[in-house]
């Protein structure tokens, strides 16, 4: 079955202190809000805020079917049946789609039209969202690779913010592939992004440009000094460990754990890559 999205963890603050999850967080506020309940579709969401916060699986996938049965235009319903109930990836790739598509049902032709760059802002965005976040990953996984690159980048283009941290999918995905021209043009456009995960494949964007130079070791120091745990996990010194962080703290190893992790085969794809690391750091 694909992994779940995540972004999420990388997002992170430097506090290793829990936060919200962000789909509880969407129903507290659609209440404070006096929206819930107003239509199918937010009676079915109301069914998914519930099943989101059981411990229960069989229970969390029942009611996932129940919200469907209220409204088929909820997203959330096909991302849980994706995650959780799915027998096989081709399976968890056309639910994902089916959510994809309900989503975009759901917020209507006005939405894509009038509230391009702020997405995930509006509530009701945020299972479509997540859903083409899924849907992305999901291709990725199947070898449909250059499709889901599209949808990363047509997220973007909704969401500039980059709430879910689709930009650091993106770049593993354009670095996995070769594409340096629009790796680079990624990295400018959010050039201030103060994360490991960037300054790391930024390095690496800068080794596959230029190759081992003054510029692509300075840019290997700036990854370093901003988690100094990563080369170890990069270059097999240290085992990925089998569960990964639900958590992460800016600078810490269960940062290093959760970028090697999703970024390992960016650096692979690229050749000598890692033997530069390693020469470089001994």
């Amino acid at each position: 079955m694909p992994k779940k999205p995540s972004a999420n963890r990388k997002k992170s603050g430097a506090a290793t202190v829990p936060l919200p999850d962000h789909r509880a967080l969407g129903s507290l506020l659609a209440a404070l809000g006096g929206n819930a309940g107003s239509s199918d579709v937010e009676a079915a969401q109301e069914i998914m805020w519930d099943a989101w916060d059981s411990d229960d699986q069989r229970q969390r996938v029942t009611l996932a079917k129940k919200a469907l049965k209220v409204s088929p235009l909820c997203a959330d319903a096909y991302v849980l049946l994706a995650q959780e109930a799915a027998r096989t990836a081709d399976e968890a790739l056309q639910l994902y789609r089916q959510g994809v598509e309900a989503g975009e049902k759901a917020l209507g032709k006005t939405a894509f039209r009038d509230e391009v760059g702020h997405f995930w802002g509006i509530l009701e965005t945020r299972p479509y969202m997540r859903a083409r976040q899924g849907l992305a990953q999901s291709l990725w996984e199947s070898g449909a690779r250059e499709e889901a690159v599209a949808h990363y980048r047509d997220m973007l283009r909704l969401n500039p913010n980059d709430n879910q941290g689709i930009r650091y999918i993106l770049l593993d995905c354009l670095l996995t592939l070769g594409r340096d021209g629009d790796a680079d043009k990624l990295l400018r456009r959010y050039k201030d992004d103060g994360a490991a995960a960037w300054a790391w494949s930024a390095a690496l964007a800068l080794f596959r440009r230029e190759g081992d130079c003054p510029a692509s070791r300075k840019a290997l120091a700036r990854a370093v000094r901003s988690n100094n745990h990563v080369s170890a996990y990069l270059l097999g010194r240290k085992k990925l460990p089998h569960n990964l962080p639900t958590l992460i703290s800016m600078g810490g190893e269960d940062e290093a754990v959760a970028y090697v992790h999703d970024s390992a085969p960016a650096w692979a794809a690229a050749p000598n890559a890692l033997k530069w690391v390693g020469a470089v750091l001994s």
